[in-house]
């Protein structure tokens, strides 16, 4: 009975069973929705501008009349702005018929791909061809079609430097239109919303001044600034989960990892090294009917992997021992050290890839008081 009584009592200890079950390696951040693209209109000419009727969030057609000028009161113009408002219009026409070129090139390029991705189908269907080969002459016909796109978008840009050029011309040599028409309209270069508005009120600008900010919600896209040892686990077209933004979890993909990074300071006062990750939205989604704008909050999840029968136990359970991980597994009222090859760790939980079996009862958060061969009280 003595011997009994002095005995030292179980130590106390948390336990968890191991357990198989899904798995996913994921990394969390929070992002901010951006516009790929933004179009700023400013006055191609000092004069007097007239009252902007556009506000915030009002959707413009491309050509569309967004201000218009007039003449300053006191106009001075000289023999110099002249001759600099025609360099500007022969600039302008070179660089249109360079657009042109360009697109002329792209749409001859883009024709013999789709001639040249037809005539491999064809040998492909006879199986004279491995699908390699066919998957990368449609790829190089994909390539070349999203050129013909932006050589186009090139022109359509051209155009309008060249017509805001002649109007610019137009008041430097002094042409006036009809009584009580402005001397110059300011067109929309493409479809989209105001985004910002930075005049709305009649008065002088001098050249070069922002007026509006045009965009497309087609266009929209997420920045997530990632930690660099996160960032480097990722690839182009990898899976992510767009949540918290105030509706149903939406799909996206990684689309380009910024080959630089750059230095933030924490809350904590750490210095971070982050790289900004720009992710797409899955599909044709409606961004206006989902409400989400440019600078909107988000949490993208980049799923890294995932398996739907992996064993794991909880990171707390994971201790160095001997330069191997280990862990503490109750048997018969015993902790037992036992060494394990763990896998990949999300948060909290790790995986196991050999060493435990499912079922079998590990200690988490062993103290000092634990070690091998000790009796021990599992918690209820």
């Amino acid at each position: 009975m003595l011997a009994w009584a002095l005995r030292p009592s179980p130590v106390p200890v948390n336990t968890a069973h191991v357990r198989v079950g899904p798995f996913v390696d994921s990394v969390v951040e929070e992002g901010r929705t951006q516009l790929r693209e933004t179009w700023n209109v400013s006055v191609p000419i000092a004069g007097y501008l007239q009252r902007v009727d556009l506000e915030v969030g009002d959707s413009v057609e491309e050509g569309a009349v967004l201000f218009q000028l007039e003449p300053s009161p006191a106009p001075a113009l000289d023999v110099r702005t002249r001759q600099q408002a025609e360099d500007n219009l022969q600039a302008a026409q070179a660089r249109l018929q360079a657009a042109q070129a360009n697109l002329e090139t792209a749409r001859a390029d883009r024709r013999f791909a789709e001639a040249e991705y037809q005539r491999y189908r064809q040998l492909h269907q006879r199986n004279l061809i491995s699908t390699a080969e066919l998957e990368q002459r449609q790829n190089q016909r994909d390539r070349l079609r999203a050129l013909e796109n932006s050589a186009a978008s090139g022109v359509e840009v051209a155009r309008f430097e060249v017509e805001s050029a002649r109007a610019l011309l137009a008041v430097a040599i002094g042409q006036r239109s009809e009584a009580d028409q402005p001397v110059l309209q300011v067109h929309a270069p493409v479809s989209g919303l105001v985004l910002t508005r930075y005049r709305c009120c009649e008065g002088s600008v001098s050249a070069g001044e922002p007026i509006l900010e045009l965009g497309r919600l087609a266009d929209l896209e997420i920045q997530v600034d990632l930690l660099s040892m996160d960032a480097v686990r990722l690839h182009p077209g990898l899976d992510v989960v767009i949540t918290g933004w105030g509706g149903e979890p939406l799909a996206g993909s990684v689309r380009r990892i910024a080959p630089a990074g750059f230095t933030r300071t924490s809350a904590l006062g750490v210095d971070e090294q982050r790289v900004p990750v720009i992710v797409d939205f899955a599909g044709e989604l409606d961004r206006g009917e989902l409400g989400i704008g440019s600078g909107y909050r988000v949490d993208v999840e980049f799923v890294i992997w995932e398996a739907e029968e992996v064993m794991q136990i909880p990171t707390s359970a994971l201790f160095r021992h001997r330069g191997e991980w280990a862990v503490f597994v109750i048997e018969e009222g015993r902790a037992s050290l036992r060494s394990v090859e763990t896998g990949r760790r999300q948060g909290l939980v790790s995986q196991i890839v050999a060493g435990l079996t499912e079922g079998e009862v590990v200690i988490t958060h062993p103290g000092e008081r634990v070690s091998e061969g000790i009796r021990v009280a599992p918690d209820e």
